[in-house]
C-alpha cells in the first residue's frame, strides 16, 4: 500500500502540482487519503483527452465507474496502484458519488458547449464539487452545501484558467454570450460561493482539505475585473498564502 500511495503522489505531483502542494500541507493521515483521491480524479479527467475516439474514451470512463462499483458492492476490488488504495479509504457513498463524477466527464467526450451558465455550473458541482465533497467528508466534514460552494469556487477558477487551451483544442468551453461578460459573470459566481461557503464554517477536522483553495479568490477576482487576461499568480505569494492557511488550518 505505501508503494501504490506514493505512485499516486508522483502522479499527482506531475500532473496536479497545485494541489500536491496543498496535500503536502496537510497532516500525513490526511496524505494517505488525499494522493489516492487526486490520482483517480486526472485519471478520470483525462480520460476523455488522451484519444480521438469516443468509443475508447467511454471504454476508459466505464472501467472506473465497473471499479468505483466493486468499491461500492464491498467484495473483491480489482489491483491498481490508484484503485488498491482508493478502495482503502472510500465507502459505499463516497464510491457512488465518485461515479457521478465520472459520468459527469462524460460531457468531455461529447465536446458539446454548455447551454447555460446553469448547466455548466452543475457540471463543475459534479466534477470539482464532488471531489472536494468527497475529500472533506471523508475529514470529517458533514456541510455539504459548503464544502460543495467551496469546490464550485475552485472549479470555476481552474475551468476559466484552462479555458484558452480548451479553445486552442477547437472546444467551445463557454455559454452563448460575450465571452468577456460570460467569464466575469462565472467569476462573480464563484466569489459569491467562496463567501457563502466561509460563512458557514467548516469542520475544524477537513479544513486542511481546504488547502487546495488558498489561491482560489486571487483567481476569481483577477477573472471578475479582467476577464481578458489569464492571471499570473506570483508563485513566492502563492506559497506564502498556502503556508498561511496551512497555519490556520
Amino acid at each position: 500500500m505505501h508503494d501504490d500511495i506514493t505512485a499516486c503522489a508522483a502522479q499527482v505531483q506531475r500532473g496536479d502540482p497545485e494541489r500536491f502542494r496543498a496535500v503536502m500541507a496537510t497532516p500525513v493521515a490526511l496524505r494517505r487519503m488525499l494522493f489516492p483521491l487526486y490520482a483517480f480524479n486526472l485519471e478520470v479527467a483525462r480520460a476523455p483527452w488522451v484519444t480521438k475516439e469516443p468509443l475508447i474514451a467511454e471504454m476508459r470512463l466505464q472501467w472506473w465507474r465497473d471499479a468505483l462499483g466493486e468499491i461500492a458492492n464491498g467484495g473483491q476490488v480489482r489491483r491498481h496502484e490508484v484503485v488498491t488504495p482508493l478502495a482503502a479509504i472510500l465507502d459505499g457513498r463516497g464510491a457512488r458519488d465518485l461515479d457521478d463524477l465520472v459520468e459527469a466527464r462524460r460531457a468531455d467526450i461529447e465536446g458539446t458547449p454548455p447551454a447555460s451558465t446553469d448547466d455548466l455550473t452543475r457540471y463543475i458541482d459534479r466534477t470539482a464539487g464532488t471531489l472536494l465533497w468527497t475529500a472533506a467528508r471523508l475529514a470529517g466534514a458533514t456541510d455539504a452545501p459548503a464544502i460543495r460552494d467551496a469546490g464550485l469556487a475552485q472549479g470555476l477558477a481552474s475551468f476559466l484558467s484552462a479555458v484558452p487551451d480548451l479553445v486552442d483544442k477547437a472546444r467551445n468551453p463557454l455559454p452563448p454570450g460575450e465571452p468577456h461578460d460570460m467569464i466575469s459573470g462565472l467569476a462573480t459566481i464563484g466569489l459569491a460561493a467562496l463567501d457563502r461557503a466561509k460563512a458557514a464554517g467548516i469542520a475544524k477536522s477537513a479544513r486542511p482539505v481546504l488547502l487546495v483553495l488558498s489561491d482560489t479568490r486571487v483567481r476569481l477576482r483577477a477573472f471578475a475585473d479582467h476577464p481578458g487576461q489569464t492571471p499570473q499568480i506570483n508563485p513566492a505569494l502563492s506559497r506564502l498564502r498556502l503556508g498561511w492557511n496551512a497555519l490556520r488550518a
